[in-house]
């Protein structure tokens, strides 16, 4: 699979942890208006370019990076730009937990 192939997949893949997002503000793409973003647990090639530790602590600019490659609808740079930071600030969120881990989801019980 090429490169440009890969960056187009589907967000969601079988056995591939996923959590949604109902968005505050919802985006407007069109005549379509999107309220909800799925979020896929990012494997290793969807963090290429970015460090782990921004990510962590919700770089925006990481984030305009990977979240395009891990969600669906897929985001675009733009459509991040634009949206309201307590949408990017919920998405960075699930994003940083898909990080972390099982056992950091342990620890919050």
């Amino acid at each position: 699979m090429d490169e440009q192939a890969k960056d187009s997949a589907p967000a969601t893949a079988p056995g591939i942890p996923t959590e949604t997002v109902t968005l505050d503000t919802p985006l407007q793409r069109g005549s379509k208006t999107v309220t909800e973003i799925t979020v896929r647990k990012p494997l290793s090639g969807a963090l290429r370019g970015v460090a782990l530790v921004d990510l962590l602590n919700m770089d925006t600019h990481s984030l305009h990076k990977v979240l395009p490659r891990i969600t669906e609808p897929a985001l675009t740079e733009a459509e991040l730009r634009k949206m309201d930071p307590a949408d990017l600030v919920q998405l960075g969120s699930k994003v940083s937990r898909f990080l972390l881990g099982k056992r950091a989801e342990d620890s919050d019980t």
